[in-house]
């Protein structure tokens, strides 16, 4: 089959089960046409079959490919992996992709389509034609191996794991137990000239010094936003959390006792340097986790809008939404105590230092939704969405508190899948 008859068979698929959903709640017009919009908008605006049995999946109004918005944007697509052979294809030619850009440049946070040098901007660093973008984000890593987890447990295909996973696995496991060494076993480092100061890393691209704490240095965040400090908390929770699925496939699928046991090394650190460094005794909302550290005492008391977030812990399984230091943190990062948090007219919720002030993002709505204890929450934060789209019936980034008319990204493909996948907990309850 032809990538393009693959394309249109993936269209019908995904217009199918979306249109099935939705006959749950056909009768709230909004509701109905925002969730058929933001179910369909990976598959048909930002994916294209490639030869070879990969896929190619854009963020949207940037043509280049993240390995992390890429991995979110299907998450609503896995659940039908089974049912739909074409999805099926299509996530697994993702991870494909995936796996090769990893080998490629496992520091690299977003590719091209081929390799033909474009990029978002000359930068100072080790890049390659491959590259976009070359800030490491330790989220990068994490979610192809996710998807991969995610797909097998779905499908039981275990063909996807091939070889080149089990390089992509050893990659990764070397690349983290380096970096928890940043200072002195780390040869990377990322300076952008005329720019934010966020756009770029201290110290001539090597970062704030850092000391050991077991876990693993990051010099972006999920939102490419230079860290303030290197050791970026919910990142290491996600790495802890597929550190664990790399185990699982270690132990079970390559049958690599020696590999296995690494992992488990690592996993373990990293538990112990969460901690060890990354929870502290709040005056008012008691013990809570820190977004950043650095292992030197000093502390990043916030939370931003992108995935892996504070917020996300349950969504990443790193611990349930019951945990007691976990709700701690939720009511601090849901408060006037974070400085990222915004309180208007139309809405409340959590924004980020990448957007201005004032602007909440639709992502850490719907991550609120999907980490909501009660049924009250759900709904009365899908309402809060739904009025806050400008009517465009798609979410954008960050839109602002007071005049949700003012937004930034017209055209963001996770942030509908967040939204679809929202809609779909909701309803399924």
């Amino acid at each position: 089959m032809r990538p393009e008859e693959k394309q249109l068979k993936l269209n019908e698929a995904v217009t199918e089960i979306a249109e099935k959903i939705g006959e749950r709640f056909s009768g709230e017009e909004k509701l109905h046409q925002t969730f058929l919009n933001c179910y369909a908008s990976t598959a048909k605006t930002t994916t294209r079959f490639l030869e070879e049995g990969e896929a190619f999946v854009f963020t949207g109004d940037i043509e280049a490919m993240w390995l992390r918005d890429s991995s979110a944007q299907v998450v609503h697509y896995l659940p039908f992996a089974r049912e739909y052979p074409i999805i099926a294809e299509f996530i697994k030619g993702l991870i494909k992709r995936q796996m090769r850009y990893i080998l490629i440049d496992p520091y690299a946070n977003a590719f091209n389509e081929e390799a033909n040098g474009r990029c978002w901007e000359v930068d100072i660093t080790e890049s390659n034609p491959w590259n976009w973008e070359r800030k490491y984000e330790v989220d990068s890593l994490c979610y192809p191996v996710w998807l991969l987890h995610e797909y097998w447990k779905v499908t039981g295909d275990a063909s996807v794991f091939t070889g080149e996973v089990e390089k992509v696995f050893k990659t990764i496991l070397d690349l983290w137990k380096r970096e928890q060494n940043h200072e002195n076993d780390s040869s990377y480092s990322f300076v952008r000239v005329n720019c934010p100061p966020s756009d770029t890393l201290t110290r001539e691209g090597r970062g704030e010094p850092c000391g050991y704490t077991g876990m693993t240095w990051s010099g972006f965040r999920p939102s490419d936003d230079a860290c303030r400090y290197g050791y970026l908390i919910p990142a290491n929770m996600f790495a802890a959390t597929v550190l664990g699925y790399m185990e699982e496939i270690a132990q079970n699928i390559f049958q690599d006792s020696a590999l296995t046991a690494q992992i488990e090394k690592l996993h373990g650190e990293i538990e112990d340097g969460i901690r060890k460094y990354g929870i502290i005794q709040h005056e008012k909302y008691g013990e809570i986790y820190a977004y950043e550290t650095d292992g030197f005492g000093n502390y990043n008391l916030m939370d931003d809008a992108n995935v892996p977030s504070l917020l996300s812990i349950p969504w990443l399984r790193y611990k349930d939404e019951e945990d007691r230091v976990y709700q701690n943190t939720r009511k601090f990062i849901l408060s006037s105590a974070n400085p990222y948090y915004y309180e208007g007219s139309k809405a409340k919720g959590i924004g980020s230092p990448h957007t201005p002030e004032d602007y909440i993002w639709h992502i850490s709505l719907t991550m609120q939704g999907l980490t909501a204890v009660s049924r009250e929450e759900k709904e009365e934060l899908l309402k809060v969405i739904l009025e806050t789209d400008a009517g465009c019936q798609v979410m954008h980034e960050g839109f602002h508190c007071g005049d949700p008319s003012k937004f930034t990204r017209e055209w963001f493909a996770w942030a509908n899948s967040l939204f679809a996948l929202f809609v779909m907990q909701v309803y399924a309850e």
